[in-house]
C-alpha cells in the first residue's frame, strides 16, 4: 500500500511498479479499479491500439512491452482474487 494522504476515497496498492486504486469501504476494501503504472504525470492506464499496447496518462505515453502487459494482468488478477 502506498501512502497517499491526499486521496481519501481510495487506497493505492502497488506491486512491481504497477498500481491500482481500491475504494475505501466501511468494512475495509471496496471495488478495485483498473491497474496501470504510476508516472511523473500521474496514473497511466493500459490501452490497446491495434496490435500494440500503451501506458497512457495526461502528457505521457509509453509503449508497453508484452512482458509488462502479462505482469500487469497477473497483478490485477491477484488483486481481484485477494479482495474478493
Amino acid at each position: 500500500m502506498l501512502p497517499a494522504a491526499e486521496i481519501t476515497t481510495h487506497y493505492v496498492l502497488e506491486r512491481d511498479g504497477f498500481v491500482a486504486l481500491v475504494e475505501r469501504a466501511a468494512n475495509g476494501f471496496g471495488g478495485v479499479g483498473s491497474a496501470g503504472i504510476l508516472t511523473g504525470s500521474g496514473f497511466a492506464a493500459l490501452i490497446r491500439r491495434g496490435e500494440r499496447s500503451y501506458f497512457v496518462a495526461k502528457n505521457f505515453e509509453q509503449e508497453a512491452q508484452p512482458e509488462q502487459v502479462a505482469a500487469l494482468r497477473r497483478f490485477s488478477a491477484d488483486l481481484n482474487a485477494a479482495l474478493d
